[in-house]
């Protein structure tokens, strides 16, 4: 891919005027020298607290300049593919071929060429573009039909937000207004589907006083995902792996939210009953752990009419929510972020690359009478931005459907 690119780069600048062309040749070489640097510092840079938007800004021009690289490189590759068979083709079929010849065969390449610097630096711009939108945090209304649902429980305001991941902020002020926009949709209840850090618990510590404004009359509910336990950090020892889980869990008690560890609330909401299922990370794809139990968290609701799931992994509605307890009429969860990247024309189009890994990837899914909705997220994760899809706030309403 490097050297595709950079001789995609030297071949389209070659006929630049100077002083262009010392600039731009200049930039590039140092921006790849830049990532090959990061590349092997990075075990070192992720452990990195100090200058946390000095530390951003330089991985939104890595990832950017990465993502060019690779669009240049790969649209040039046609181009050496082409070179190649028609040198075969002069070479074999053609005997008193010239250098000429095969330039002549070659005429296309220019146009290749540009069209790899051209897809490159739309990329380039693009992916820093949306570096702006990680705190660009975007209200969405969801209808939600329940059959038979009870009048107590279509007046409910309900708020989900997911996958906080404290550790990537570096606004605190840009998060506070997203706080502002939650409790200005004034909940009756906010649900929290997981991964409030990306590895350690101290990650939230700066944060503690803007989620702790969360407010609901029927509380915040909260559960674990599967960055929350320390599973992508390095530790000392078991034990401060296990402490870090705990300092966690208090994490969410200084908060003053409800952390639901394979347990249930049943709610008394007029003269309607609602239980809160909440379990810890449980993953139906082999790449994650799992950590929770829906039978121990379900224990004591089956004689409940209208149930809720918090349950951070999509996956999980998939191999077994839907079958085996298809009386939860629905599950809230996260993860996915949309991959922070797609497309999304309310009416038209939804598409992310994720949706080939996680077949409810973003938005209200349903089978039978079974609903899961998947939450894009309110934080990011490595690439400090959104392209396309949105910081969600997510505002539920259960609807009658007869």
């Amino acid at each position: 891919m490097e050297i595709f690119a950079y001789q995609t780069f030297m071949d389209w600048s070659r006929n630049l005027k100077s002083p262009y062309k010392q600039i731009f040749t200049i930039t590039y070489i140092s921006l790849a020298i830049g990532f090959w640097i990061f590349m092997f510092a990075f075990p070192i840079l992720r452990t990195f607290t100090t200058y946390p938007t000095l530390k951003a800004v330089i991985s939104i021009i890595i990832m950017a300049f990465v993502f060019a690289k690779i669009m240049m490189a790969g649209i040039a590759s046609i181009d050496y593919f082409k070179r190649l068979i028609a040198y075969i083709i002069t070479f074999f079929y053609a005997k008193d071929a010239t250098p000429q010849m095969v330039t002549d065969a070659m005429s296309r390449s220019t146009f290749i060429r540009n069209l790899a610097i051209g897809a490159g630096g739309t990329l380039f711009g693009i992916v820093l573009y949306g570096s702006t939108n990680r705190y660009n945090y975007l209200v969405r209304n969801v209808k939600v039909p329940i059959p038979n649902l009870p009048d107590d429980l279509a007046k409910l305001k309900i708020v989900q937000i997911s996958d906080i991941h404290s550790g990537s902020f570096t606004d605190k002020n840009a998060v506070l207004k997203g706080i502002q926009k939650i409790n200005a949709l004034q909940p009756d209840i906010i649900f929290f589907t997981g991964d409030l850090v990306n590895n350690v618990a101290t990650e939230m510590h700066d944060y503690i006083d803007v989620f702790s404004q969360l407010k609901a009359p029927l509380g915040v509910f909260s559960t674990l995902g599967n960055h929350d336990y320390g599973d992508y950090a390095e530790w000392d020892s078991k034990e401060a792996k296990q402490q870090n889980l705990q300092d966690l869990k208090n994490t969410h008690t200084k908060l003053g939210w409800h952390l639901m560890l394979n347990e249930n609330k049943i709610l008394k909401i007029g003269n309607t009953e609602l239980a809160i299922i909440g379990v810890e990370n449980i993953s139906g794809s082999k790449g994650f752990h799992t950590y929770g139990s829906l039978p121990i968290a379900y224990a004591g609701t089956e004689n409940v009419a209208h149930k809720i799931l918090l349950s951070h992994d999509p996956s999980h509605w998939n191999t077994e929510v839907k079958n085996k307890y298809n009386d939860i009429q629905l599950t809230l969860s996260g993860h996915t972020h949309g991959m922070q990247f797609g497309i999304e024309i309310p009416g038209w189009i939804k598409w992310s690359p994720v949706k080939y890994i996680y077949a409810q990837w973003a938005g209200l899914y349903k089978e039978n009478d079974c609903y899961i909705h998947v939450n894009r997220g309110f934080g990011f994760l490595g690439y400090p931005g959104r392209i396309g899809i949105l910081p969600e706030i997510t505002h539920l309403q259960l609807v009658n459907n007869g």
